[in-house]
């Protein structure tokens, strides 16, 4: 086990949060075609185009979208399904009542939606939520608040969620106590109002409503964890604060304790560890094999144990990288940008942290 010395140099407080970028990669093989079909092949493409051509010319003068991003949305809907046609996706939104600014913000929020079906798959589910009595306001709003209703499948589970997401959004609180009490609805329900009246601002809490995370789903523990969040200091309008809520209610309480003995040996304090945590709360459920691997790629790329715990202390997020990403920011800076060690772990603004695969080099 490492034995750490911790610098006492109070850490420098990282202001920023980078989200992960999704990547799309399509591979294509013309030759494994017969050539008797390259002139249907040729004539689809050269459809597909034309229809890409006008959902272009949409998004760019009737949505405001610069040329570059509409290009950049149609290459990446088109990558998913070579047969999506966008054009009928953008006319069935407009047939239902969506105006301009309800579709850039579908488009914005889930450019996915413009690869989906518009006849088998689009059409079906807005039919069936109209026909429960959803009105177009209603309808529009919802949808474009959460376009990923969309591209549930089942219609129980759409119908589920999108009456979760209209509760929030259009309904008062006294609708909950419609559901029945106790019911896994009902609890998701009642907690999602509880971080809304905190100051939890719609864009976190929707997510918690269609995701699989269960931190929502009970009473006592979701009391309990919340309690914990507060009492840290956590900023209820942060991302931090619902990421924080998370990772706690994940942990048992004997967990926790197992993991400060841990972070203890390697030199850390309490008081360390839950500085960091204030920072990154992602970095607590790491596995001791992981960390210890980290370590082990920080100590070979020529950190000294006490540079290595400034760097974590500071920068916590660090734990959560691999080895192989670790060796590869750290021979960019030192050997590319001439940065010595050492200036990593007082970086004031986390460049360090901050690049990601597009902005470096291979090395």
């Amino acid at each position: 086990m490492f034995s750490l010395i911790i610098s006492g140099r109070k850490p420098l407080e990282l202001h920023k949060w980078r989200y992960m970028r999704a990547s799309f990669i399509f591979l294509q093989n013309p030759s494994a075609f017969p050539i008797s079909f390259s002139s249907a092949s040729a004539a689809a493409d050269v459809s597909r185009r034309k229809g890409n051509n006008f959902t272009l010319s949409y998004l760019v003068e009737s949505l405001g979208f610069t040329t570059k991003l509409a290009e950049s949305i149609l290459r990446k809907v088109t990558t998913e399904d070579s047969n999506c046609n966008p054009d009928s996706v953008l006319t069935l939104l407009r047939s239902h009542g969506f105006t301009n600014s309800h579709i850039s913000t579908i488009i914005r929020t889930y450019p996915r939606l413009l690869s989906l079906d518009s006849e088998s798959s689009l059409a079906p589910k807005l039919r069936f939520l109209t026909s429960r009595g959803a009105s177009t306001s209603e309808l529009t709003e919802v949808l474009s608040t959460v376009p990923k209703i969309l591209g549930i499948k089942k219609d129980k589970a759409l119908s589920r969620y999108y009456d979760f997401v209209r509760e929030i959004i259009i309904a008062t609180d006294k609708n909950y106590y419609s559901l029945p009490e106790g019911s896994a609805q009902g609890n998701k329900l009642r907690n999602v109002l509880v971080l809304r009246d905190m100051g939890v601002p719609q864009r976190l809490l929707l997510p918690l409503l269609i995701s699989n995370h269960h931190v929502c789903c009970g009473k006592e523990k979701f009391e309990e964890t919340l309690k914990k969040v507060v009492e840290m200091g956590f900023e209820p309008a942060t991302f931090r604060f619902v990421e924080a809520l998370r990772m706690l209610y994940q942990l048992s309480d004997k967990t926790i304790r197992e993991k400060l003995c841990f972070y203890g040996k390697l030199g850390f304090s309490v008081g360390d560890v839950w500085e960091m945590f204030k920072k990154n709360p992602s970095f607590l459920p790491l596995s001791e094999k992981n960390v210890l691997n980290s370590i082990e790629a920080y100590l070979g790329l020529g950190f000294t144990r006490d540079e290595f715990a400034v760097l974590v202390k500071c920068h916590p997020q660090c734990l959560n990288y691999s080895a192989e990403l670790v060796k590869k920011k750290t021979e960019f800076l030192v050997k590319s940008m001439n940065w010595p060690v050492k200036a990593f772990g007082f970086e004031p603004n986390g460049a360090w942290i901050q690049l990601g695969e597009e902005d470096y080099p291979e090395v």
